[in-house]
């Protein structure tokens, strides 16, 4: 069993900046560790994932430049700095788990490749 708990979110300008944070626990080794979003009415979106020894990252095209994904396993902990924050960008964000197994760039981006979630954190971007 693996349990995550994202923080970090809350309310932001347009332009600014947040960073968000997820502290695994249980079962802490995973191959990837990822990011996703979901906006009202909308489908949940892949925004960014990172590897077990971080040589390998994978973001949405939109977040590319403004977003970045990094992993400290010491502390078993995933982080998605969030700059230049436009109002597209407000959703409920949810961090993803993947265990084990083999992937690439496109698996990694479906939400059926990960194995346990966290509850989300709330982040909304004002015009």
């Amino acid at each position: 069993q693996v349990q995550l708990v994202e923080s970090g979110g809350g309310l932001v300008q347009a332009g600014g900046s947040l960073r968000l944070s997820c502290a695994a626990s249980g079962r802490t080794f995973s191959s990837l560790l990822g990011w996703f979003r979901q906006a009202p009415w909308k489908e949940r979106e892949f925004v960014a994932t990172i590897s077990w020894s971080a040589d390998f990252t994978n973001y949405k095209d939109s977040v590319k430049g403004r977003f970045t994904i990094s992993r400290d396993n010491a502390k078993n902990t995933v982080y998605l700095q969030m700059n230049r924050l436009k109002p597209e960008d407000t959703a409920v964000y949810y961090c993803a788990a993947r265990l084990s197994g083999a992937y690439d760039y496109w698996t990694a981006r479906l939400s059926g490749a990960y194995d346990y979630w966290g509850q989300g954190t709330q982040v909304t971007v004002s015009s």
